[in-house]
């Protein structure tokens, strides 16, 4: 085959993209088409096999790839072409560019996928398995390597058809013989291995197994011997998944479980019910990790953020855009507002209602509507994977042509702008976000009215980047509008209105105002108590802003108790391991050090690490933020070597991973420049000193408060290097730049 470099007059092979037990992959160009396609070819059996077996095999290949070529699913490899050429069967599908399973715990290192990967994965391959088991379909081979994710979240099954290929035509140990593999021990069913009937039920057997593996980073039976590994999943109990990683939440552990089942009875009834059950278990209040991006502690999630949809949910079939497309389709986000009339499908969450275009504007076709919103999901699919500029150019893209079909004012249209602010927001654009967040709640004020949930909601994002921005009295005041809108409209006690009172809580000790603060935030934590439970997410979420505020205030006996107490019901709620947890033990670990309990807290920061670590990776910015913690308090034990080396260490790692500029690497230059000092080293801290103290001023300006400080640290180390002019002349120029600032708050 590779010396023709051409199938059939029309695919030319170009190069091979995969191997495996059947054959090759090849990234090829339909000449016909002018596209490119990969194009699978089948070992040739050779003369070594009969006539009649070689003949029924062919004719197997070729029902098998017609059937592979009917399915029209999202959630399916599209089949283009097959047939015969040269004596090479082959099969002609659409090109996908992502990375199948297998590969992305390679990426990782063996370590598991996140939660909400794979949640979403998991729904992905059910809604999958759901359509092709309605075709008649099993895949009988599913496996992480048969898994692809797309570059924009979409997850789709390969080798539908192929994989079974030889398991119902009685020649299966004829079949083994020849090198092809009959399925992968870490995936087969009890009733496979036991070549007893096989059904629909023995995919979500398979299913299960993958899950386990990328929860975990491990298979159920990961034996070394495949005998052993059959025997596993004949005999033995799997060990449950939280048993492996504490972190999971309770629903994955009984979802994984019942699909493990040693018999199919005792598995889900059929895909349908899978999916039923894994959108039932997302949806419910339950707290979702992180994303890429570390959400402000301070800052309580949004609704939008708390019930991010589903990229698949509600999708029509059909074909995918073949070749290395950058934007493939997504399915319409109704809890984003979009218009379900628009889209085909059944929506899971009832629509937003929206106004429709005015009368003197021509309506769109409907294709074209729900190809915008196919793109708009894209670019939330993007911003999910942190790709946050790529997810920016696509709202900024839709947005431009929802405009000119619907208007400026269409919900679809401030939907897109909504997205363009927070894709600029998350890339540090934040003057650029404010002004877009203004514009949709301006919109939205005109087209559903002030009180409109959605026009607070955009209301609320504006006074949270006016916080970012420092400008905290606007905050202050956007916050306590929308506070009384949503007090009179949905009443005090409602989550949304509860959501408002944190952050203006948190806005209070921004300006100074840290007894209002603390009052607002205790008394908002006793309403979600009373509303949400004691050991939900945003209780917990506003009782740490109750400790924030108690250090501010100088209790540190009491914020360090708070800390513990959240500490512990986020580990029992959410697990030991989760990041919302181990911040707060961080925090525990702050407390402690304000309080001179230093030995305390270089204990606790020890095992922070071993755990951040384990968890995360060594250079994970949460790692080294706990290592930083630890060197602090090295130092103040007065063990200022090891603190001079933690330092160091920690600010490497910093500017590989963050930047030179990024603040927490600052931080770290700094405490190398304490070590420096306090050992005596005069001339070496004062040269880190100003090095921090150049950056600062470079990125912050030279009024902001972290640039003084830094010229502050300056001038005392010149002090200590008996150049008290230099040092007096340093410290009249920042306390002009103080005042000449304080000026201009005023």
């Amino acid at each position: 085959m590779a010396d023709t470099r051409l199938i059939q007059g029309r695919y030319r092979l170009l190069d091979v993209i995969g191997r495996g037990g059947m054959g090759e992959v090849w990234r090829a160009h339909d000449e016909s088409l002018g596209r490119r396609v990969a194009v699978k070819c089948l070992k040739p059996l050779g003369q070594q096999h009969d006539q009649s077996f070689t003949g029924v095999l062919r004719e197997r290949f070729r029902r098998e790839a017609r059937v592979a070529a009917a399915l029209q699913h999202r959630g399916v490899t599209v089949v283009h072409d097959f047939g015969e050429d040269d004596g090479v069967l082959y099969l002609v599908m659409e090109l996908l560019e992502g990375r199948n399973l297998s590969q992305l715990l390679e990426d990782n290192k063996q370590h598991p996928l996140a939660v909400p990967d794979i949640v979403d994965i998991a729904e992905q391959v059910a809604d999958a398995l759901a359509y092709t088991h309605e075709q008649g379909i099993v895949h009988r081979d599913l496996k992480p390597a048969n898994i692809m994710r797309l570059t924009d979240g979409t997850v789709k099954i390969c080798d539908f058809g192929i994989a079974r290929l030889g398991h119902d035509i009685g020649f299966t140990s004829r079949l083994t013989g020849t090198g092809i593999a009959m399925g992968t021990p870490h995936y087969m069913s009890p009733e496979q291995i036991s070549g007893g009937h096989v059904d629909h039920r023995s995919d979500l057997y398979s299913l299960g197994c993958v899950l386990y593996e990328i929860a975990t980073g491990a298979p159920p039976f990961d034996h070394g011997d495949a005998w052993a590994i059959l025997v596993g999943h004949r005999d033995t109990p799997p060990q449950p998944p939280r048993g492996r990683r504490a972190e999971l939440p309770g629903f994955m552990d009984r979802i994984v479980l019942d699909l493990l089942a040693k018999t199919p009875e005792g598995r889900p009834a059929d895909a349908k019910d899978l999916r039923r059950r894994i959108i039932a278990a997302r949806s419910a209040p339950a707290p979702v990790s992180p994303a890429v991006v570390k959400p402000d502690p301070h800052r309580s999630p949004t609704a939008r953020e708390r019930r991010l949809p589903s990229w698949t949910r509600g999708m029509t079939t059909g074909h995918k855009a073949a070749g290395a497309s950058t934007l493939r389709t997504t399915p319409p986000d109704f809890t984003a507002g979009l218009t379900g009339e628009w889209t085909t499908g059944v929506a899971l969450h009832a629509p937003v209602p929206v106004q429709l275009p005015r009368p003197e504007r021509p309506t769109p076709p409907p294709e074209l509507l729900a190809v915008l919103t196919s793109r708009h999901n894209a670019g939330l699919s993007l911003g999910r994977l942190g790709r946050w500029e790529e997810a920016g150019e696509v709202h900024r893209a839709v947005l431009a042509e929802r405009e000119h079909v619907l208007g400026p004012d269409h919900p679809d249209s401030l939907a897109s702008r909504y997205e363009v602010g927070f894709t600029l927001s998350r890339t540090g654009r934040t003057v650029d976000a404010l002004r877009e967040f203004g514009r949709v709640a301006d919109g939205r004020e005109r087209s559903m009215g002030a009180d409109h949930p959605e026009t607070l909601a955009a209301r609320q994002e504006t006074a949270y980047v006016l916080g970012q921005l420092g400008r905290h009295f606007e905050a202050h005041q956007v916050y306590s509008a929308v506070l009384a809108s949503r007090e009179r409209t949905v009443g005090p006690d409602h989550p949304d209105t509860l959501r408002c009172r944190h952050n203006l809580a948190f806005n209070l000790s921004r300006l100074g105002r840290l007894e209002d603060s603390y009052r607002m935030a205790y008394e908002v934590a006793a309403a979600r108590a009373r509303v949400l439970g004691a050991g939900h997410p945003d209780t917990l979420v506003t009782r740490y802003e109750v400790a924030y505020a108690l250090g501010q205030l100088g209790r540190w006996d009491e914020a360090l108790q708070t800390y513990r107490e959240v500490a512990a019901a986020r580990s029992h709620a959410l697990g030991p391991d989760h990041p919302d947890t181990l911040s707060a033990r961080y925090e525990v670990g702050i407390s402690l050090g304000r309080l001179g309990r230093s030995a305390e807290a270089l204990e606790l920061y020890r095992a922070l690490v071993d755990d951040r670590t384990r968890v995360h990776g060594p250079a994970d910015a949460e790692t080294l933020r706990a290592r930083h913690g630890l060197g602090v308090n090295l130092g103040r034990l007065a063990r200022w070597e090891e603190a001079l080396a933690e330092a160091r260490d920690v600010c490497a790692l910093r500017e590989r991973v963050l930047g030179p500029d990024h603040p927490d690497t600052l931080v770290s230059r700094r405490e190398v420049a304490v070590g420096l000092g306090w050992l005596g080293r005069w001339a070496d801290a004062l040269a880190v000193y100003r090095q921090v103290a150049e950056a600062r001023e470079r990125v912050l300006g030279a009024d902001h408060p972290d640039a003084l400080a830094s010229r502050n640290d300056e001038a005392h180390c010149l002090e200590q290097l008996g150049r008290g002019g230099e040092a007096v002349e340093l410290y009249r120029r920042v306390a002009a730049l103080r005042q000449q600032r304080g000026t201009r708050a005023h």
